[in-house]
């Protein structure tokens, strides 16, 4: 008998795996991407991209082994990317735990108990009398399993099975992060450092010629009005140099903090870089689809879309009977060697149905409410790839038009110089006053910071745009 007991609760269990499948509720709201999101990019006209696929280890574009440590450096030591790591990991053993749901659950117990029954209870004891001591020992083995005909055990591993992918995209949110940001701050400690080179040089020169105008007063050709305004523009030179230093300081401090150091640790390599890392081929930015598919946020967005709707099938299921098998084995005696005689032995088996019908306006409430959290992950959904996609042309832009303001602003630069050694020429010759001079003098510094600060832009630039394309997420970490 009990053999055929047994058969009849692994023959209900293999039936309830059949039925597990017809999960109740409404089905997944289906995440449409824009069919015009989908291919080229309007900035991919220009001459400055290609449409070839994006590289995920993009800085490597730059040929800089400074940079390349850099990054290595950071996917190993960020405290950012160690905490998403341990996040992923919890997510992950909260799948385990939900793919649990899916078998039986066993327990197995093993008790000694002494005890003693109150006279008043025990059938003709003698008055003043205490009842017996018994002792009892117990073993067994019992078992328990959810029949999953409503799809609630299977829509919570669904859910889960979606956090899990949300939690991998969230830290491919952040490799990627990490990577433009450690990027972005080597670039900027090099920007720094060529803008305080071009402003000392400047300071050089208006030094130089302040020192000529001196020279000129004390022997009598020049005027108190050319010394009093060389001195003004040096001092104006001179004041530029505090911010552009204290930019650097924050750039290094910044670089330290996302490779894991201390601002006391900054990297001595990049903090002598003169010139910002400098692409010498078009940026690889494949088409709309590619993006989509290999943005981090999207597909966060997508996996959080789907665990909502799972969650909607979970509260819906929560409307309909749960239905467990359970059985247990073991035996019962009053000594211990008495537990493997067969009179001792005890089991039971049997369905289990529970019902929380009076409960059904909260069931129905907690469906509404899941319900709108799911409307609420696909309206996020078409948001994320909106802003997937406006991120990446506006970096395509950005970046474009800077290379045309820099070209435009080193001609620029080239004729200010010209002028400027020109109308030193004339002064020295006499034949122009000192005022053209330090007009001329005053117009190349201005165009020597406006090209270093565009060579600046044009490498972050560079870096928002491998930024938006979620390059850095696939590299080794």
């Amino acid at each position: 008998m009990t053999r055929n007991k047994t058969l009849s609760f692994l023959t209900a269990a293999a039936a309830s795996a059949l039925l597990a499948a017809c999960a109740v509720g409404p089905k997944a709201p289906v995440a449409d991407l824009p069919v015009t999101g989908a291919g080229a990019f309007v900035g991919s006209t220009s001459p400055t991209v290609s449409t070839a696929q994006a590289r995920d280890d993009w800085w490597r574009l730059y040929d800089d082994p400074t940079l390349d440590g850099l990054i290595r450096q950071a996917f190993a030591e960020n405290n950012q990317l160690e905490a998403a790591f341990a996040n992923l990991r919890a997510v992950r053993a909260s799948l385990s735990e939900a793919r649990v749901g899916r078998f039986p659950t066993t327990t197995t117990s093993a008790q000694v108990q002494r005890s003693r029954a109150s006279a008043a209870t025990v059938v003709g004891l003698p008055d003043g009398q205490k009842a017996p001591e018994i002792d009892t020992y117990d073993a067994g083995l019992s078992a328990s399993y959810e029949v999953d005909l409503f799809g609630r055990v299977e829509s919570t591993v669904r859910a889960a099975r979606a956090d899990a992918r949300a939690a991998e995209a969230a830290l491919a949110a952040v490799q990627v992060t990490v990577a433009a940001e450690t990027a972005r701050a080597y670039a900027d400690t090099c920007s720094a450092n060529a803008q305080i080179a071009v402003a000392e040089r400047t300071l050089e020169l208006q030094r130089n010629t302040g020192s000529l105008t001196q020279t000129l007063l004390d022997s009598g050709a020049g005027t108190g009005l050319d010394v009093a305004r060389a001195r003004a523009a040096v001092a104006q030179t001179a004041a530029t140099l505090p911010t552009l230093r204290a930019a650097r300081a924050e750039a290094l401090f910044r670089l330290a903090t996302l490779t894991g150091r201390t601002p006391a640790e900054v990297d001595q390599t990049a903090a002598a870089c003169v010139r910002p890392p400098q692409l010498n081929q078009p940026i690889p930015v494949g088409d709309g689809a590619a993006l989509l598919a290999r943005r981090p946020d999207v597909r966060q967005a997508e996996a959080n879309l789907a665990g909502a709707a799972a969650r909607v099938n979970v509260a819906t299921a929560n409307l309909f009977p749960r239905i467990s098998l359970g059985g247990s084995f073991g035996s019962t005696a009053l000594e211990s060697n008495g537990l493997g005689d067969s009179q001792n032995y005890r089991f039971s088996f049997g369905p289990l149905i529970s019902w929380s019908f009076p409960n059904v306006f909260a069931a129905r409430a907690q469906i509404k409410a899941a319900d709108a959290r799911s409307d609420a992950a696909l309206a996020t959904f078409d948001q994320t790839v909106l802003t997937a996609l406006q991120e990446t042309e506006t970096a395509l832009s950005n970046y474009a038009n800077e290379l045309d303001r820099r070209a435009a602003l080193t001609e620029a630069r080239d004729q200010a110089a010209r002028a400027a050694a020109l109308s030193q020429q004339r002064f020295n010759a006499g034949a122009d006053n000192f005022l053209t001079v330090l007009d001329a003098q005053r117009t190349q510094a201005a165009a020597d910071a406006a090209l270093a600060q565009s060579d600046a832009l044009v490498t972050t630039y560079q870096i928002a745009l491998f930024k938006a394309l979620a390059g850095g997420w696939q590299a080794e970490s």
